[in-house]
């Protein structure tokens, strides 16, 4: 028996350097995964409708060689076996001498850069110098304090994305991919939610693709597009939305909704108070409500998100000033701040939860 606990304990030991191995080594997952990115491997394979060979896929990554080198062909048959091994893409064996192909999964269709939904734009965005420098601050956070953006920066995120034009782009970029993909889960889950609405406004929509996307299942609704000037300014043009310029922490275009789907999370509570208390003065007192879709932290039944939202959480603490992911109880205490007394939460598939808020 005490040797059966012995090994037992062995084992358990054996198995916990296992897993502090591989969390040492999950940034070359990561960094692999950027180079699948940024090579297309993804678009090359489904360019083709079927697995391909290796020598297909060096093809297709756009070298300045006519034609692939030897050492490209081992990086890249490197690359290949590791995302192979993450069961990011599938190898088939060889057979008859023959070279093994490389197919897609569901998890690498999310890489496809020109692909309707992609998370393309964010991994670029995650594994750019400019973002993964402020994680080397960590540490320094807890024993001095300060914000880890702008200790690597020296500004926050926002000033530096003003100024860089490639670090903007990639945010950009990055938000839309982001939200796109939670309007079409909103959209397909939460389909009885805008049935007596006439009016919404998307507060913070940016270019005003989200709100297009309301309006384009429920045409019968008014979307408004608001955001600050210089970002409606060029705003393309969509059917039954127009664009309004503005200031969410003075004023908010009123309408029966308020839409809010990137904005709360990464803001600090008081910041975030000043604008429900807007949004209130926004909507209906008898009839109107506030939408806001965003992670909640502690209610993944199935996991399938936790680990996710918690890391997200710590990306915000790292690259933004105050923003944060909250559990539920964080949000009532939010919402009761900007005067909403009643809420409730629906789920929809993905990351995020709905949360509608009430002022009665």
């Amino acid at each position: 028996m005490e040797d059966n606990k012995e090994l037992s304990e062995a084992e358990a030991k054996l198995q916990g350097q296992a897993e502090i191995w591989q969390y040492m080594f999950n940034f070359v997952d990561s960094m692999a995964l950027r180079s699948a990115v940024e090579l297309r491997i993804a678009d090359t394979i489904h360019s083709h409708g079927r697995p391909i060979t290796l020598s297909q896929i060096a093809s297709g990554v756009g070298s300045s060689s006519s034609s692939p080198s030897p050492d490209m062909i081992t990086c890249l048959s490197r690359i290949m076996r590791l995302l192979v091994c993450k069961k990011i893409f599938t190898a088939s064996p060889p057979v008859d001498g023959e070279e093994t192909l490389y197919g897609l999964t569901h998890s690498s269709t999310w890489l496809l850069r020109d692909g309707d939904t992609t998370l393309a734009p964010w991994i670029l965005l995650l594994m750019d110098p400019i973002a993964l420098a402020p994680w080397q601050y960590l540490s320094s956070c807890v024993k001095d304090g300060g914000f880890a953006f702008e200790k690597a920066h020296g500004c926050d995120i926002w000033k530096y994305a003003s100024t860089d034009k490639e670090l903007n782009k990639l945010l950009n970029d990055g938000m839309e991919s982001k939200g796109r993909i939670a309007m079409k889960a909103l959209v397909s889950a939460y389909k009885d939610g805008f049935g007596c609405v006439g009016s919404v406004v998307d507060v913070g929509g940016g270019t005003g693709e989200g709100v297009a996307e309301i309006v384009k299942a429920y045409p019968w609704i008014t979307g408004i597009n608001f955001d600050f000037p210089h970002v409606v300014a060029t705003a393309p043009s969509y059917a039954g939305v127009s664009h309004v310029g503005g200031n969410m922490f003075e004023a908010i275009p009123k309408a029966d909704v308020v839409f809010m789907k990137r904005v709360i999370h990464i803001l600090s509570d008081e910041k975030c108070k000043m604008i429900l208390r807007n949004c209130r003065k926004a909507i209906p007192e008898k009839t109107g409500k506030v939408m806001i879709l965003e992670a909640i932290l502690g209610t993944e039944s199935d996991g399938m998100f936790e680990s996710v939202a918690v890391a997200f959480d710590l990306l915000l603490n790292v690259c933004t000033s105050g923003g944060k992911f909250r559990t539920e109880l964080q949000w009532k205490k939010l919402l009761e701040g900007g005067g909403f007394s009643h809420y409730k939460i629906v789920k929809i598939p993905g990351l995020p939860s709905l949360i509608e808020a009430y002022p009665e």
